[in-house]
């Protein structure tokens, strides 16, 4: 792993890049993730939301059941609202700081994943590193985009979270969440993968989004 993160770029020459990039290297591509997209798909702020909805409910149909004072059940409901408001508050600040904080790079020769909301850090992909490229749709163009590694290439699934492929911990896989229009970094990247397999008669494979799990170890299925 040591080869591909990075910590010292506090002070970037270049924004999303630990360095200046070499000669005949170009950028195609660069992004965020979408705060409110990861706030909702990676964060479930939805599923939270409804959970103390039902709280709410519960507590004020067994209140009145009960026959309890409805000063006490207005009581129970403004410290659960109080609660819910707290924390998918606190959800939409960190979605908002892993936006802010979180740069993704495509050039003709690698990727690049800046990261980290209290720790930043560098992930460095060179493509002859890269074995599959997969897209996950999150409904219309948004989606993540995963890179599977080549056999002998492991990263932490812990360091590089949120940042990766759902929970494949034996082989984790890096990926661009969350952006609004995955389908063109998918293109793009697919692109700059083939063309440079080609230019180094190297053999990276890339897989169609339409393409499921079962059929071939990188692709992606469509993220929650």
């Amino acid at each position: 792993m040591k080869q591909f993160v990075a910590r010292e770029h506090e002070i970037e020459p270049v924004p999303g890049l630990p360095g200046y990039l070499p000669a005949g290297e170009v950028q195609l591509w660069q992004g965020r993730p979408s705060a409110r997209l990861f706030a909702r798909h990676v964060l479930k702020n939805r599923w939270i939301a409804a959970y103390f909805a039902v709280l709410i409910a519960w507590g004020v149909a067994s209140g009145l059941y009960d026959g309890r004072p409805v000063a006490g059940i207005l009581f129970s409901v403004a410290v659960l609202s109080t609660l819910a408001a707290l924390v998918l508050g606190l959800i939409e600040i960190y979605a908002f700081a892993v936006e802010r904080t979180t740069l993704y790079t495509v050039t003709s020769r690698r990727v690049v994943i800046r990261f980290g909301v209290a720790f930043s850090m560098s992930l460095n992909l060179p493509y002859a590193k890269v074995n599959a490229v997969a897209l996950g749709g999150l409904g219309g163009r948004a989606g993540h985009v995963a890179l599977a590694l080549k056999p002998g290439h492991r990263l932490s699934w812990l360091i590089q979270w949120p940042h990766v492929r759902g929970f494949r911990l034996a082989e984790p896989e890096p990926s661009l969440i969350c952006l609004p229009d995955a389908r063109q970094v998918a293109g793009v990247l697919a692109l700059a993968i083939t063309q440079h397999a080609a230019a180094t008669s190297g053999h990276a494979r890339v897989t169609p989004e339409t393409t499921t799990p079962a059929a071939v170890p990188g692709a992606m299925a469509a993220a929650e």
